[in-house]
């Protein structure tokens, strides 16, 4: 049995107009994103992966083409939604991580992530004890619920940012370069929490520049010029490829090896 698409663009294409200069960003690209998988998006600068990204989540429309969703046993075509639909549906159905957390500095951690939840439910009581929840996952703990955002360190501030994410179970996660603006440690922790998120069934898309972060994906998409070149199934994280104490290291190192292959056949 096939795996089970939530999403799937079809003929998508995306035009940016600049006086009598037109870009072409992506080109009839067609793509399905299946539940429960980790999908990496990479490819060089300007080959249109946060246009892909943004399209497929609903933050920005095609030019041409089509998104559909399929939620609750229904096909939704959120492409020919009004913009007040599509907000509503985002609220419900769709949540972001950016490079930049995009947190409110005026609101708490806790509230950062209340106030997007309050969005969808009202239950103010089982929305604080889902969100308390989900920051101690994250190691956000009691004693930082109330710091603000310029408080926390940029890595507790992109953890909150991701249960912000969450906090409405959406379908998709969609990740734009989360760790971008990360140091190394910090980077793992993001990564590890992304890839805890995957294993307990939450659907990702992710678009990144990186090996080490492409490498939690099971899937990678490569764009060239506004259209998927080429994808590489690798499979479940198996860990660390470095890590003499993981128990899969030598199926770790299998996996590095072919996505470097891959990447390099691209030109990466």
């Amino acid at each position: 049995m096939g795996k089970e698409a939530i999403l799937t663009a079809k003929d998508l294409c995306k035009t940016f107009s600049n006086e009598s200069v037109q870009q072409h960003v992506l080109k009839n690209l067609n793509l399905s994103i299946y539940k429960g998988d980790f999908t990496v998006v990479m490819g060089n600068s300007g080959s249109g992966k946060s246009t892909l990204l943004y399209s497929l989540s609903g933050m920005d429309r095609p030019s041409l083409g089509t998104v559909t969703y399929y939620v609750d046993n229904s096909s939704l075509e959120i492409s020919k939604f009004s913009n007040d639909k599509l907000a509503l549906f985002r609220r419900n159905h769709a949540g972001f991580v950016f490079q930049q957390n995009y947190l409110n500095d005026t609101l708490s951690a806790l509230d950062n992530v209340m106030i997007s939840g309050l969005l969808k439910s009202k239950d103010r009581k089982a929305l604080a004890a889902k969100a308390k929840q989900l920051l101690g996952r994250v190691e956000i703990g009691e004693g930082d619920y109330r710091k603000f955002p310029t408080q926390l360190s940029g890595g507790q501030q992109q953890r909150v940012a991701v249960v912000r994410g969450v906090i409405n179970d959406p379908e998709v996660l969609f990740a734009d370069e989360p760790t971008g603006a990360l140091n190394s440690q910090n980077t793992i922790n993001v990564l590890d929490i992304l890839t805890d998120l995957n294993k307990d069934g939450q659907s990702i898309v992710m678009v990144t520049h990186t090996i080490k972060a492409a490498e939690r994906g099971n899937r990678v998409i490569y764009l060239a010029d506004g259209v998927i070149s080429a994808e590489c199934d690798l499979g479940p994280y198996m860990g660390d490829y470095k890590d003499e104490e993981n128990p899969n290291i030598e199926k770790a190192k299998e996996r590095h090896a072919k996505l470097k292959e891959f990447l390099q056949v691209q030109g990466w």
